[in-house]
């Protein structure tokens, strides 16, 4: 049997202890941490975090472990019981490692336990421990792991049919607030850990409508039997990783409707859509998924060119979900569409990487994005969702509303999620053909180019018009807008204690031309000392002007002159015009 036992040890210091024991160890047993978890397309050397790693035979008596690689170790054991103890250093408030003071602890699988190797495929269990002390006594456990002993919601024993299983279950341990409902009978829960006045009657509600048409899409039978939305509830944060029966969620405490708060906020609105999000992923990369995902290989990179039909599917159908479950109305959601838009229009990498690239340099790329990005590389997420959007009007208009995107979906499904197998580069294309009636390799030939999609066209036949205008702001995130603007910084920039920082900046643009620089401190346009009005105070002047501008690079002072330029109309606005049209789509 394998054992994995885990406790809290140190809480103040960050420190998990955990116990790995074998009561039959191959010879020479190898053991192995993962460098990345999947749904997270980078190597973070998880193995960096453990301490004190030491193994002893089954009477104690120490056993020598040599280190092989940078997160794989061997016994010089002879074989029978095994145990290794070390610890875990957690201080990553993100869904992807692990986390622990004195207020919960979180942990993934992968940043936690050592695989076995050569035992990956035998069934294990894990024992987690409470953290010593009084403080900690009203403490609850909530993962989506089977007990193996263990009551619901507390410490004790749990089970995994194999090492893959174990780490594809996160846990969190602390004082948090669990709020249950039921989607198309099977039971879910939502995890509130965090303070935060949230309305989870509400939530659930919203949740459950969510849960249900995805269900229902994908032939009303859910692939689990129990579903957690686990939800660290912070200042700010955003983010989110998929499982196998659960997500692992950041939100903002503000994101969250308290129960004096009835409207829709775009904060909330942010929320349900990131739920959705990985909410569907329980089809579309937890059982649908790449051909290179089956296993996956969790000791380097593994490359696949398929990223844009799983984020950027899934990102097209988190919105559209909100939308369905009727938890937004349509003018909304057509503007939760061009703001999603409008991330990528707004960059000229879209222009300079394919998607099929940007899928495959996910780990170098996207993942380890710098102050260029923007101008470099094109997200598979967002683009990848324009090119969903594009496969779906293309089915409907060609077929006048007898196949759609769902199709396609309910095909992976039945071929290759059901069974297990994986998809290769052509199988989307192959289910889209069969749909239409005919080739599509003009279509997916989108894949591999840098043109802009023609999603104007397509969305004229469905009546809805799509239309590009200048950002009025630096903060218009797209969608429809009543104001004008005429001339921009062509930067994004965030306050600082004098001036504003730049954190961008659009090769081609104003600031671009000026010199201005990310990082850069700008203090004074005209000789005025500028704040957050820089926009209003830009366009007082309009385009062509020509103005002196200051800055601090680091602690040196620099100028420059800003040519102010037309605004670029480069944000996206995406209204209906024909109710009876746009029926074949909304």
């Amino acid at each position: 049997m394998i054992l994995y036992q885990i406790q809290p040890s140190d809480p103040h210091a960050h420190l998990y202890s955990v116990t790995l024991s074998l009561d039959s160890a191959q010879i020479s047993q190898r053991f192995c941490l993962p460098a990345w978890l999947p749904g997270s397309y980078m190597i973070r050397d998880f193995a960096r975090h453990l301490i004190g790693l030491r193994a002893e035979d089954g009477q104690g008596n120490a056993v020598a472990l040599e280190q092989i690689d940078k997160q794989t170790w061997q016994a010089a054991n002879s074989g029978a019981e095994l145990v290794l103890h070390y610890q875990v250093y957690a201080w990553d408030l993100s869904v992807r490692g692990a986390h622990l003071d004195q207020t919960h602890g979180f942990f993934n699988g992968s940043s936690t336990f050592l695989s076995v190797v050569g035992q990956e495929e035998c069934a294990v269990q894990l024992e987690i421990l409470r953290p010593q002390g009084e403080a900690y006594r009203t403490w609850r456990v909530a993962t989506a792991m089977q007990e193996a002993g263990a009551e619901r919601h507390q410490f004790g024993r749990y089970q995994a049919q194999s090492y893959d299983e174990l780490i594809d279950h996160p846990v969190e341990m602390g004082d948090f607030t669990l709020a249950e409902f039921d989607a198309a009978g099977v039971p879910h829960e939502l995890i509130l850990t965090g303070r935060h006045l949230a309305d989870t009657a509400r939530i659930c509600a919203d949740l459950k409508k969510i849960c249900e048409a995805q269900i229902a899409l994908f032939g009303g039978k859910a692939p689990y039997d129990r579903y957690l939305f686990m939800t660290q509830v912070v200042g700010a944060g955003f983010g989110g990783l998929e499982h196998r029966a659960s997500t692992a969620l950041v939100c903002g405490r503000g994101d969250l409707p308290s129960v004096t708060e009835r409207k829709m906020s775009e904060g909330y609105r942010t929320f349900l859509s990131l739920c959705s999000h990985e909410y569907f992923h329980n089809w579309n990369i937890k059982r649908i998924k790449p051909a290179q995902f089956v296993p996956y290989q969790l000791s380097e990179e593994s490359y696949t060119r398929q990223l844009w039909a799983y984020e950027g599917i899934t990102s097209y159908y988190d919105d559209l979900f909100v939308y369905r479950a009727g938890c937004v109305d349509k003018a909304t959601y057509l503007d939760m569409l061009a703001q999603g838009m409008t991330r990528v229009t707004r960059g000229s990498g879209r222009l300079k990487q394919s998607l099929r690239d940007s899928s495959f340099n996910a780990w170098t790329k996207f993942y380890k994005q710098d102050e260029n990005a923007q101008n470099a590389i094109v997200s598979y997420y967002t683009k990848g969702a324009m090119f969903a959007l594009m496969l779906d009007l293309t089915l409907r208009s060609e077929t006048q509303g007898k196949h759609s995107l769902d199709c396609v979906m309910q095909r992976l499904w039945q071929r290759f999620g059901q069974p297990g197998i994986g998809t290769e580069e052509h199988s989307h294309q192959q289910i889209v053909e069969e749909l239409l009636g005919r080739d599509a390799s003009a279509l997916f030939a989108y894949l591999d180019n840098t043109e802009d999609l023609p999603l104007p066209s397509l969305l004229a036949e469905l009546g809805i018009n799509m239309t590009l205008r200048a950002s009025h702001n630096n903060n218009d995130k797209g969608g429809r807008s009543d104001k004008q603007a005429h001339t921009g910084l062509g930067a994004r920039y965030k306050p600082a204690a004098l001036g504003v920082e730049i954190v961008t900046v659009t090769q081609g643009g104003t600031a671009h031309q000026a010199g201005l620089a990310a990082g850069d401190r700008l203090i004074a346009v005209d000789q005025l000392q500028i704040g957050n009005d820089l926009d209003t105070r830009l366009e007082r002047y309009g385009p062509h002007q020509r103005l002196a501008a200051h800055w601090f690079r680091r602690d040196e002072l620099m100028q420059g002159t800003l040519a102010l330029l037309p605004a670029p109309k480069d944000t996206v606005v995406i209204e209906e015009v024909d109710s009876e049209k746009s029926q074949l789509w909304l």
